[in-house]
């Protein structure tokens, strides 16, 4: 992208092996908390001059280890880019321990309070905070969202994927998947590719949801993006959309009570992870491995997911680059706030496809990015 894009670009490398980048030029590196190169439009004009500059981060829930990975990526390149503009950059962690929009709108309040000079916040529900957001902005506090939008407020940018396409792309993995293992089994590489066999079947195979919180405006996309999809392959049925609250526990509860009910659903379409961070749904699966006959495609792959990679129960995870959302959150502050740059109202992330093909690459690509529970025998694959 060119124009205000272009002056936010950084030296970090592009995660070619894997496929994933940001349109504005973020990805991996090897040692995210290095200083790096100043943006292109730079040097030390507006630089602040020993004043500390406060950014407080409120992600929707401080038990999602995808948001924790946000906090290091904010974190990581906060020190870096100290250096760069002579002044500390402190990250106020203000997360909420469970999901709650009026909980995040009374953070935002606390927030400006505080006289921080920036927001970072991720939306469990953006008419809970819109308003907050509104007024923080009229008090002269500049907000960005990350991975959960609030499009109506006065929010100066968003960063993070493309939430109907997700759901789309989710839902496709899956209808390859299902296709490929109704003609005689998934085989080694994860299953077939987006698109591949729509239409094969005259028959439904009925797929279901797994949803999240229903008042998250990311995750209400994400669903319509697979509904969306769905629709095209005609041999596919969503059985249902199923909702919970947004824990490990919660989610894998959901799952098995909907599986116990409708035993006949082949595929789970899960648009946030939440089952997959913790074995106790990978217990159930084992246990009853001869009558486990559905599969999962995910969003997310974080370390406690690569195991189902690993033993095939979810042979595809579309991994969000979630480190990012807080290094590229900050870094667009800072462009913003101190630089006093225009920069792009939507920075779009990519998604990274995981299958058991690249599970090696992945991990050690989770540790460079700060995770410590990546298996050592994950990092130890080509």
């Amino acid at each position: 992208m060119g124009g205000p894009g272009q002056q936010i670009r950084t030296t970090l490398a592009a995660i070619v092996a894997i496929g994933a980048t940001s349109t504005i030029g973020f990805a991996c590196k090897k040692n995210p908390s290095a200083p790096i190169e100043a943006p292109a439009s730079g040097g030390q004009g507006g630089a602040l001059t020993g004043k500390p500059l406060r950014i407080a981060m409120i992600a929707k829930s401080s038990s999602n280890p995808s948001f924790l990975s946000a906090r290091t990526g904010a974190e990581d390149r906060a020190r870096a880019l100290s250096v760069q503009i002579g002044a500390p950059i402190e990250i106020n962690w203000l997360t909420p321990s469970q999901e709650e929009g009026r909980v995040q709108a009374r953070r935002v309040e606390q927030a400006v309070n505080e006289r921080v000079d920036a927001i970072l916040i991720s939306c469990s529900d953006d008419k809970a905070v819109s308003d907050a957001i509104d007024d923080a902005v009229a008090r002269g506090v500049a907000v960005m969202t990350f991975d959960s939008d609030a499009p109506a407020s006065r929010r100066f940018a968003y960063v993070g994927v493309d939430d109907f396409k997700t759901g789309e792309s989710a839902m496709a993995e899956m209808a390859g998947l299902l296709v490929s293992h109704s003609e005689g089994g998934l085989g080694g590489q994860g299953g077939k590719r987006p698109g591949v066999g729509r239409g094969a079947r005259k028959d439904s195979i009925k797929v279901a949801i797994l949803a999240g919180n229903q008042n998250a405006p990311n995750l209400r996309r994400r669903v319509e993006g697979a509904v969306s999809e769905a629709a095209r392959h005609p041999g596919l049925k969503v059985a249902g959309t199923f909702f919970h609250v947004e824990t490990a526990q919660d989610a894998s509860a959901e799952l098995l009570r909907a599986q116990t009910a409708s035993p006949d659903i082949a595929g789970w379409v899960i648009v946030g992870g939440w089952p997959l961070y913790n074995r106790t749904l990978l217990g159930e699966m084992e246990a009853d491995a001869a009558n486990t006959r559905y599969k999962i495609v995910s969003i997310n792959a974080l370390p406690p997911q690569l195991i189902y990679v690993e033993k095939g129960f979810a042979p595809v995870l579309l991994a969000q680059p979630t480190y990012l959302w807080g290094a590229v959150g900050v870094e667009t502050i800072i462009t913003k706030v101190v630089h006093k740059k225009d920069v792009p109202q939507i920075i779009p992330l990519d998604l990274v496809r995981v299958t058991a093909a690249n599970l090696g690459t992945w991990a050690r690509q989770l540790k460079d990015w700060g995770f410590g529970d990546v298996p050592d025998e994950y990092l130890r694959l080509k």
